[in-house]
Formats: structure tokens, C-alpha cells, sequence
């Protein structure tokens, strides 16, 4: 165990370490005849029709039958307030060894959001984040009534690394900074974070808060000793959370089922201050079909695919007119593209411009982000299909011949 000098009770807020979790029926008993939860004993108001045409013959085919629970067949009856049977498939899949280290939430945003409000007292404390990145860290912490401080990463020439030392002064300087949080691979930079600089963070033992690295596009990126998950840190670490999602490389967004990877202490913190029964049953089916081996084998096919695509959208767009660099690592799902000018400078005028005439006009919608700081004339455009990448390359260049030709005009 690393940063044995690592105190969990003084880093937790005192109200929510003192907290008595709520203890709900199905943390008793799941099977018998079941009066304890007053649930409707007649069953769900589903339509009869729709549960023996599809409810019913979706379980008998399900990759995992045999472990098919009783209110699993039954959406009357609470679901598992802990799923065990998801946790389990993840330590197969991540590596882990406890099913304990895990907690299970409504898509990554809940474990972001326990966060807060486990480790940062409103109003006193603060989290540290890394711009450009993922907006909801600022909105949770507005939320939570929790201070932001900013650390830019390396902007120069799109390298989108951490500025370690800078990082490392705000913690010393600042010990209200209770959550530092790092975006791996990066969203919008789509970049690997190095190894060696979130091993710094969590070494420094000057720093007594958590360092919370969010994975959700990892599988889209190949693993080595230098970049790479750290998930499996986690039993070596005991002040960090890595945070996961099944809505990215294995495709269930609609299912809404994020998780977070962490010491089994962290993670039952977050189990105890959570929602009694956060992840319901049709979720927990859908995952656990999408955590066998084939659904396994479905995602890694299509991973294989989207990498292809991104390959072939990277030389094109780099040879396409209007845009400059692609900007980042590319180890995610999506590219970080720069539109230009006429002159070849980053133009936010031409690529608003572009991203409005695509979704409004052209029937494509990408992600505009240009007002992010070193993210300057950027679109950020998902990796499709064959077929829709295709049409997105048309329709841009479309968009920008008119929208470049309007930018002269309107100057």
C-alpha cells in the first residue's frame, strides 16, 4: 500500500463519516413471500401482452440466464440496491480484486456528484480541475456550493499534458482543495494523461484530499507502462477513485450506468450516502448482457471498427480544407479538429458558423468548442460510421466554403 500517511476520516466530511446509511428491504431478504417493502403485490402495470411478447422471452435468452434473480422477472419487486452480479463482471473485466471496491451509478455523473458531497464541506472547501475538460466537474461543484481551481494543462502545440508542478504549488498553497480531478483520456482533448504525472498527484503527501482520475473513453486507448487506466491503482492507492462508464466503447448511454473504482472504504462511503435503489432492474439486466462474453466480444468488434474510422478521419480531415490541426492525442472516440481562415489562423467566427449551418441546414451535428481555453476554432466531431463520416466530410466542406466565403464578406 502507497501513502500509508493517507487519513480517509480526516478527508470525509465529519457529518457523512458519522452517516447511518438508510437500510432498505431488500438489504434483508429477496426472496419468500415479500410484505416488507410495500411494493404492489399484483405485479407491474405492464401491459400482459408486452410481458410474455418481450419481457419474458428477453430472459430466457439473456447471455446470462442461470443467474436470473427473482426480481429480476419481477419489475414490482425493488431491484438489488448493490448489484453484485455487475460488480463481480467488472473485477473479471478491470482486473480488480474485490467486488467491494466498486460503487454503481446513474452514469458517471452520480459518483462525480457523491464526490462532493462526501469529501467537500459547502461553502469552505474546493476542487482542482485541469482545462480544457469535462464541464460537469465545475456544474457539480457550482452545485455543491464547492470553489474551482483552475490549472490549465500544457496548451502549446495541443499536448494537453498536466502541468504538474503548477499543480502540485495550488495544493500546497490551498489545503481547502479536497477533490483533484484528471481526465484520462481527455474530454474535448481526446489525450491520454501520462502515467508518471497522476502518480505524482497521488504520491505527494502534502496533499490530503482525493484524486479522481475519470476513464471514460480508456477503452478506446491502448494500455502501456506509460499511459494507459489506472483502475487496478486503486488497491495500491487508497486516496483514489477512477471513475468508468459503460455509455462510451460498450454503447448503453441509453442505460445510464456509470461506475466508480476505488478502495473499498471510498467505495463504501459512496454506497452508504447514495440513493437506496440507484440502479434499477432493467438497467442492471441490459449491463449485465453487456458485461458477458458476448457482449464483450461485441464491444472489442466495435472498437476495432470505430479506431479504423478514426484512423481514415484523421488523414482526411488533415488534408481537408478549412482545417488546421487536429489537436490532442486522439485516444478516444472523437477528434479535436481546428477549422481555419483563409490565412490558416483558428477561426471560432467560421467555426460556429460551420457547427450551425451543419446541424441546422446539413442534417450533421458535431460539437462546437471553441470557447474552451486552448480549444480555438475547434469542432469536436464524434468518430461514425463509414457511412456517416462520409457525410459528415461532405457536408463540412459545404458548410465551410460557404461559411469562409461569409467571414470574408462580413469583413
Amino acid at each position: 500500500m502507497k501513502r500509508t500517511d493517507f487519513n480517509l476520516q480526516q478527508a470525509v466530511r465529519p457529518n457523512i463519516w458519522a452517516l447511518k446509511p438508510y437500510r432498505c428491504a431488500r438489504d434483508d431478504y429477496s426472496t419468500g413471500i415479500l410484505l416488507d417493502a410495500n411494493e404492489n403485490s399484483y405485479g407491474s402495470s405492464l401491459p400482459l401482452n408486452l410481458i410474455t411478447t418481450h419481457l419474458q422471452p428477453s430472459l430466457k435468452t439473456h447471455p446470462l440466464q442461470d443467474s436470473i434473480t427473482y426480481t429480476d422477472s419481477n419489475l414490482n419487486r425493488y431491484p438489488d440496491p448493490y448489484q453484485q452480479d455487475i460488480k463481480q463482471q467488472l473485477c473479471k473485466l478491470r482486473n480488480i480484486s474485490s467486488p467491494d471496491c466498486f460503487f454503481l451509478g446513474v452514469g458517471s455523473d452520480e459518483s462525480i456528484d457523491l464526490a462532493f458531497r462526501v469529501f467537500c464541506t459547502p461553502g469552505k472547501e474546493k476542487c482542482l480541475i485541469t482545462p480544457p475538460t469535462y464541464g460537469m466537474y465545475s456544474v457539480s461543484a457550482q452545485t455543491n456550493d464547492v470553489g474551482v481551481v483552475k490549472v490549465p494543462l500544457v496548451l502549446e502545440e495541443g499536448k494537453f499534458q498536466l502541468r504538474v508542478d503548477d499543480m502540485l504549488e495550488e495544493l500546497d498553497n490551498d489545503p481547502s482543495i479536497k477533490l483533484t480531478f484528471i481526465c484520462s483520456p481527455g474530454n474535448p482533448t481526446g489525450t491520454l494523461i501520462a502515467k508518471r504525472d497522476i502518480k505524482r498527484i497521488l504520491d505527494h503527501e502534502n496533499y490530503k484530499g482525493i484524486v479522481i482520475v475519470d476513464e471514460a473513453y480508456i477503452d478506446f486507448s491502448e494500455d502501456s507502462d506509460d499511459y494507459g487506466s489506472v483502475a487496478t491503482w486503486v488497491e495500491e492507492y487508497p486516496n483514489l477513485i477512477v471513475i468508468q462508464t459503460l455509455s462510451k466503447a460498450f454503447g448503453m448511454a441509453g442505460i445510464r450506468l456509470g461506475i466508480a473504482v476505488s478502495s473499498p472504504e471510498i467505495a463504501g462511503l459512496f454506497n452508504k450516502t447514495k440513493a437506496p435503489y440507484n440502479i434499477s432492474t432493467p438497467t442492471s439486466l441490459l449491463a449485465r448482457a453487456a458485461l458477458s462474453e458476448p457482449g464483450i466480444a461485441a464491444m472489442q468488434s466495435y472498437k476495432s471498427q470505430i479506431l479504423a474510422e478514426r484512423g481514415k478521419l484523421i488523414s482526411t480531415l488533415s488534408n481537408t480544407t478549412g482545417i488546421g490541426c487536429i489537436l490532442g492525442g486522439n485516444n478516444a472516440n472523437f477528434l479535436l479538429a481546428q477549422v481555419v481562415d483563409l490565412d490558416a489562423t483558428p477561426s471560432n467566427f467560421i467555426a460556429h458558423a460551420v457547427y450551425k449551418m451543419m446541424a441546422e441546414e446539413l442534417g450533421v451535428v458535431v460539437r462546437f468548442r471553441g470557447s474552451e481555453i486552448g480549444c480555438e476554432g475547434c469542432l469536436r466531431i464524434t468518430v461514425g460510421t463509414e457511412e456517416e463520416n462520409k457525410v459528415m466530410l461532405e457536408k463540412f466542406v459545404q458548410a465551410y466554403a460557404k461559411c469562409s466565403a461569409d467571414s470574408v464578406g462580413s469583413n
